[in-house]
This record gives C-alpha cells, sequence and structure tokens, in this order.
C-alpha cells in the first residue's frame, strides 16, 4: 500500500490520473489520518464523508481530481452543510449555497472531507475558540498553530490532507502557516473569488486562498481562480502559469529589502529575527542584492487603522447576524471580546472610518514606490513563536472589565479610556508584521525556514508588488529545495 501522507496534492492527483491507486483509497486513508489525529488537535469540527462515485472523480479533468481536501468554517460555505465562524450565535446555520471559492475549489476536482476550526468570527491570531475548544500544533500540542486558519494549518501539517482552504485579513493564512512549518501565499486583493453574495470582505483586506505542504500545489490552485464577477476588486492580470513560475529559476539578481525590527516598534524575538538573518544569508549566497531598510509606513498608525477596521467589521458582522438568526444579537451569545469589538465599532465616526481607508491608499502608494526600488520585502511573519494554548488569555481584571462594560454597553467610554489602545498593543505585539499587506492589498508569502531551540517552526515573511505573486512563487520555489526549508513531515504528530 502506498504511503498516502508522502504525497502533496499534484502528487496523489497523478496516482490517480495513472490508475496506480483508486481514488476511493485515497479518500479512506484521508479519513483514517483525521480520525486518528483530530481527537488530539481538534483542527476538524464538522465531517463531510459522503463520497463521490469512483467513475466521477477518475474522469474528472481538474488539476486536483480525487485529492482530499478540508475548507475553512468561515467564508467558505458549502451548501447544506453547517458554517458557523465558530461561533455558538451560528451552531444552527445551514448554507443554501455554495460559496464562490468553493465552486472553483470543487471544479478542480477535489473532494472536501470537512470543515476546520477557528476562532470566533477569525479574529484572532490564535485557534482557540470557546464553543468548539483550542486546535493544537502537531509539532507541539501545548502550543497554539495560530489563527486564523489554525485548524486548516493543523490539519495539513499533520499529514490529515495536503491541502486546506484559507483566508487572510491580518495574517491569518500566514501566521498558522508560520507556526506549523507550511507554505503560506496571501495572494493579491481581487485576485481569488469571493462572491456570489459579497463583493469584499474586510474592505478587500481579506483574501481567501489555501495553505500547503509544497509551493507547487499553492501555486496551482492559484492558476485555477477564474474571474468573479460580483469582486468589487480585480488584480493586475497575469498571462503566465504559475505553477510554471514555481519551478523556474530566477535569471536575475533581485535586490532585496530587509528589517527585523517590529513596525510597533515592540520586542522581536531572537528567534524570529534568526529566521530572518539566516535567510538573508542564503539569498546573498544566491547572489542577490539584500539590503536592510525599512519600508517608510507609519507602523503605529497602520497598526491603529487596522483595529478602526477591526472594530467596525465586527459591529457590521453582528448587526447583520440579525437577519440570520432573526432577532439582535446578546452579550451572551458571543465571546466577551467579541462583544467587546462591536460596541467599539459602533463608537467608530463614519469620518474616522473614511480617514482610516484613505490612509489604507496612502500605505499602497508608499509601498508601490518602495517596490521601485526594491524587488521584494522580507520581515518576520510573527514576532514571536507560536504561544502556548492559554497563553494570551484576558487577566482576571480584564475578563472582569469586559464582562461589566459588555454588559452595560459602554463601547464609547471605553473608546475614550485608553483601554482600547492597550486591546490594540496586545493584539498586535505578537504579529505586527502581517497586517501591511491587508491593507495596501500586496501579496506576501511566509516561508518555513527556521525552527527554534524548542523546536516549533519560525516563518520568514516576503512581500512583492501587487500583481507579482509569480516573482514570490518563483523565489520560494528555489528556496523550498535547500537544506534550510523545514520539512514538515518530521514533526511528531506527523
Amino acid at each position: 500500500m502506498f504511503d498516502y501522507k508522502q504525497y502533496d496534492g499534484l502528487g496523489l492527483a497523478e496516482l490517480i490520473q495513472k490508475r496506480e491507486v483508486k481514488p476511493e483509497e485515497v479518500q479512506e486513508m484521508a479519513i483514517q489520518e483525521i480520525e486518528q489525529k483530530n481527537g488530539k488537535l481538534n483542527a476538524v469540527i464538522h465531517r463531510i464523508y459522503d463520497q463521490p462515485k469512483e467513475e466521477d472523480l477518475v474522469q474528472s479533468k481538474g488539476i486536483f481530481a480525487g485529492v482530499p481536501v478540508l475548507t475553512k468554517d468561515i467564508s467558505q460555505e458549502i451548501k447544506g452543510q453547517p458554517n458557523s465562524s465558530g461561533s455558538k450565535v451560528l451552531s444552527n446555520f445551514i448554507a443554501d449555497q455554495d460559496s464562490e471559492f468553493v465552486r472553483q475549489l470543487r471544479d478542480t476536482g477535489v473532494v472536501i472531507l470537512g470543515q476546520t476550526n477557528v476562532p470566533e468570527f477569525a479574529l484572532m491570531g490564535i485557534t482557540e475558540p470557546v464553543f468548539y475548544g483550542a486546535s493544537r500544533n502537531p509539532w507541539n500540542t501545548d502550543y497554539t498553530p495560530g489563527g486564523s486558519s489554525g485548524g486548516s494549518a493543523a490539519a495539513v501539517a499533520s499529514g490529515m490532507v495536503p491541502i486546506a482552504g484559507a483566508n487572510d485579513g491580518g495574517g491569518s493564512i500566514r501566521i498558522p502557516a508560520a507556526f506549523c512549518g507550511l507554505f503560506g501565499l496571501k495572494p493579491t486583493r481581487g485576485r481569488t473569488p469571493i462572491g456570489p453574495t459579497r463583493g469584499r470582505v474586510w474592505q478587500g483586506a481579506s483574501v481567501d486562498h489555501i495553505l500547503s505542504r509544497t509551493v507547487r500545489d499553492s501555486a496551482a490552485m492559484l492558476d485555477q481562480y477564474r474571474y468573479d464577477r460580483t469582486s468589487a476588486f480585480i488584480a493586475p492580470p497575469y498571462n503566465g502559469s504559475y505553477l510554471e513560475a514555481s519551478q523556474t529559476p530566477i535569471s536575475r539578481p533581485l535586490k532585496i529589502a530587509f528589517t527585523t525590527n517590529s513596525p510597533l516598534g515592540s520586542t522581536v524575538d531572537d528567534e524570529c529575527k534568526e529566521a530572518v538573518n539566516k535567510t538573508v544569508k542564503l539569498l546573498e549566497s544566491m547572489g542577490h542584492h539584500v539590503i536592510e531598510q525599512e519600508a517608510s509606513v507609519d507602523g503605529k498608525r497602520l497598526a491603529s487603522n487596522y483595529m478602526m477596521l477591526y472594530f467596525a467589521e465586527v459591529a457590521a458582522t453582528l448587526t447583520a447576524l440579525e437577519d440570520v438568526i432573526g432577532r439582535k444579537v446578546r452579550f451572551q451569545d458571543v465571546e466577551p471580546t467579541t462583544w467587546i469589538l462591536s460596541l467599539l465599532g459602533k463608537a467608530v465616526s463614519a469620518e474616522e472610518f473614511l480617514t482610516s481607508l484613505t490612509f489604507w491608499d496612502q500605505a499602497a502608494i508608499q509601498m508601490e514606490n518602495f517596490h521601485d526600488d526594491y524587488d521584494l520585502y522580507i520581515t518576520p511573519t510573527t514576532a514571536y513563536p507560536p504561544s502556548r494554548i492559554g497563553e494570551l488569555d484576558q487577566t482576571q481584571f480584564e475578563k472582569i472589565l469586559i464582562r461589566t462594560i459588555g454588559g452595560l454597553g459602554l463601547g464609547g467610554v471605553l473608546k475614550k479610556s485608553g483601554f482600547v489602545d492597550k486591546i490594540a498593543y496586545k493584539s498586535l505585539e505578537r504579529t505586527p508584521f502581517t497586517q501591511l499587506a491587508n491593507l495596501t492589498g500586496q501579496p506576501a508569502m511566509t516561508l518555513p525556514m527556521h525552527l527554534t531551540k524548542d523546536g516549533l517552526p519560525c516563518g520568514v515573511q516576503v512581500m512583492a508588488r501587487r500583481g507579482c505573486e509569480d516573482l514570490l512563487l518563483q523565489l520560494a520555489g528555489q528556496l523550498e529545495i535547500t537544506d534550510s526549508w523545514i520539512n514538515v513531515k518530521e514533526n511528531p504528530n506527523y
């Protein structure tokens, strides 16, 4: 019997197409992996094991025909299946149609076996929802796999499936990929489908794609997305093949900027700095020109504007839920932090929000100018390695304050108190690098280039000009074959 876990998505599809393995065998092996490991990792919160007919899988012309995948339990709705967004308030919600991302995912021939765990409404860089419980990192189950695509990352990094759906509104592809030793690409705004009922998510900051163990799976999937007529944004066109780009060496020396400084001015762990410094030395040995240079975007203002979006979107989300559940959302329906964020969103003025969006455009222009001088921009993906499960819980005082303020509905008072700045700093202190690409719309990827002394993965982020995913994939493809690339198959739960 072949070793299912040794193959990526394209590898499994090739075996099925050549009839060297039956598609039903591949599905059975994936299900076995899920059932054996999910009790420990809590990556999959809803199973969908209804199998398509074998002849349908064999005859499918999709590039991933017969490959088992999982989708994320938010924004990736599957008709007739639950989609709770990690919240008890939506525990009974059943989707009435596929999202456009799922439709196009199905067209590649994949078989969807279930949905993965997320923090409530995908709001955290860790996946520890109250309703479903914490997902755990396959490298060490005492630690988080990150978030918000933490369940997907844990599933892929443990060998359950080679590919899992993810989305990224502030680092939710890149953070869990970095923590679990995976490749994670956030595409250019407007590159991937968002409909059919949405034109934008988080004002365009959030995009859907996948998490994968190999660069080529991510590139091949990126090739499959088609124009989405509902999208409010359209990415610069690319007429080539991303898969071919990932397998084509870069033919010229690149000029690359890098920094290990936090844009918030906060501490960056030495392990995260080491990940970048090792990668810089490797790139220099490959003939690229690497210069220590920070982007000119005001990091603290960027963080403030990101939190402005955060607050407003949570408030709008809870208001929109009224049509879904048939009544107003109450304090006890959601986690206390979610409720507080919604109160803060209601306290944001239209002027503040519009001013915030204007800064997004200014930052995008600054980065376009920056990329006139530098092909790529490298930072740590995160400022710290993975945290322990429960480590980032609120203090007892914070919990009491949140419940008190939340129960009284005093969002405006909280906004003026300075506690908001503390929330923002605590929220982004560990992950201050990823939000830039979300607000500017640039593509950004994380590369598994370092293991800490504790044996936990630590990622390196690389950003490019809008529309230049091909350059990122070229670089990733070259680095993937070096000894510096972390082999996810070495983790104890693979």
